[in-house]
């Protein structure tokens, strides 16, 4: 039916549980923006941006997906638990998730109970919430709906662009329908294919530490710092810090704000006010520079958290046995790469363990090319990760970028039109052609970055 915005939206009907067919049932949200020429099209595109939700920041944000109904009715699916505005399918948890800076913040053994505390309060609003529904919350359940939905659709083989979480969908999806895959696009791949958390924990590590390098490189063609080191700057606002407070205005910065505030401002369009925040600091005042600091909780919380940690944090260590893990984070990335371990572990921290979907090396025989875009400034889905995930689909196609996080969404939501990336996609979508191997697109949204 008609549902605003251009939009024709259904539900799916789906088992909760994908094991039991025949038993309850639960719906996801749906919704079609139909191809601009439907004589011409090619068939459906699925797509899921990641996040969370699609549909709410699709409608938000129509430009993300716009040009792909050149050639295509785009279909747009909601995870369980999450759904259109006003929908049945959306989910409202009680209870807001934990701030994810929580054990950065509150570093000693009383930080992580009390964050442990915050998440399973956030997690029993959720389960109590979502009801039965709760026992379908993982990846390899939502892979099942995409099939689902393919059939629905009279589709022969799944068309499916994923990005960021959205990879977790297409990963289960190559694994359990591998003779359904058509042309696949993953980008900023969530990898769950690690099934040793410190190695996945440090896959997060290095990257941070490696983005520290790439902004300061960023700044060596002109930022706020001048001709100033950008590391040096660094390492010598977190000697200060050490020893006493930064002052910021009326306020001060302790050690543990300035790690969150300047791992917040590495996301790559945070730079230009990262450069200003730091050259500020530098100069006596972090005002700036605390105000560089990650959302807080959604309210009214949604259940799409309590997915993550079955899917990738379903088992975490003792305090004492993280503390021991932390000095090996330290070791590899003792400037600010090390908070990663704490900053993943606070997410799920005091969550239940099931339904447990844990990372697993990946299963995927007889899998037609898929295309993985990865960025080499994306430090929120390390490009470490993703090429761990990569190496281990047989007849992968990478696709390397200077851009950050979800870069194929955000050129086409800039309206950069034909970029390097972007042709590359849409010539695979459209007629299965590949990039060579060894393909590589400039940063052409970090280009754009002012350097005042």
């Amino acid at each position: 039916m008609k549902c605003g915005d251009g939009m024709d939206c259904a539900k799916l009907p789906v088992p909760i549980d994908w094991k039991q067919p025949d038993g309850p049932k639960t719906q996801v949200d749906l919704a079609k923006l139909p191809a601009r020429d439907p004589a011409r099209k090619l068939g459906s595109l699925v797509v899921n941006t990641g996040g969370g939700a699609t549909i709410q920041p699709v409608r938000g944000m129509p430009a993300v997906v716009s040009e792909l109904t050149t050639w295509f009715d785009v279909v747009l699916i909601d995870p369980r638990g999450m759904g259109d505005k006003g929908s049945a399918s959306m989910v409202t948890c009680d209870t807001p998730q934990a701030g994810s800076a929580g054990l950065i913040l509150r570093p000693g053994e009383k930080g992580w109970h009390a964050q442990a505390k915050a998440n399973a309060a956030y997690d029993a609003s959720c389960r109590k919430a979502m009801g039965a529904a709760y026992a379908g919350m993982t990846s390899w359940q939502v892979a099942h709906d995409l099939e689902a939905l393919r059939v629905a659709l009279g589709e022969p083989k799944l068309r499916y662009l994923g990005n960021s979480y959205g990879t977790s969908y297409g990963q289960a999806y190559v694994e359990l329908f591998p003779a359904k895959v058509g042309r696949m696009v993953l980008d900023s791949v969530a990898d769950h294919t690690q099934p040793l958390l410190e190695r996945w924990l440090m896959d997060n590590a290095v990257t941070e530490e490696k983005q520290l390098g790439r902004f300061r490189d960023w700044c060596e063609d002109g930022c706020a710092l001048g001709g100033d080191d950008a590391i040096k700057v660094f390492d010598g606002l977190l000697a200060r810090v050490r020893k006493a407070p930064l002052p910021a205005g009326k306020a001060t910065m302790n050690e543990q704000e300035f790690l969150v505030a300047v791992r917040e401002g590495l996301a790559p369009p945070r730079w230009p006010a990262l450069a200003a925040a730091l050259r500020r600091a530098a100069d006596g005042d972090a005002t700036e520079l605390s105000k560089i600091w990650p959302l807080p909780p959604e309210v009214p919380a949604n259940p799409h958290n309590t997915m993550l940690c079955h899917d990738y944090m379903p088992d975490l260590p003792s305090y004492g046995a993280f503390r021991a893990l932390e000095s090996r984070l330290r070791k590899a990335a003792p400037r600010i790469g090390w908070i990663q371990g704490r900053y993943q572990i606070g997410r799920c921290l005091g969550m239940g363990k099931k339904p447990a979907n844990p990372p697993h090396p990946l299963r995927a025989q007889g899998v037609p090319p898929v295309l993985v875009a990865i960025g080499d400034t994306d430090d929120n889905t390390p490009n470490l990760a993703a090429e761990h995930f990569a190496s281990q689909l047989p007849g992968a196609r990478v696709v390397r970028h200077g851009d950050g996080h979800a870069a194929y969404l955000m050129q086409s939501a800039g309206g950069l039109g034909r970029t390097c990336l972007r042709t590359y996609v849409h010539d695979y979508l459209t007629a299965g052609s590949l990039p060579p191997p060894g393909a590589r697109c400039p940063g052409d949204l970090v280009a754009k970055f002012p350097r005042g």
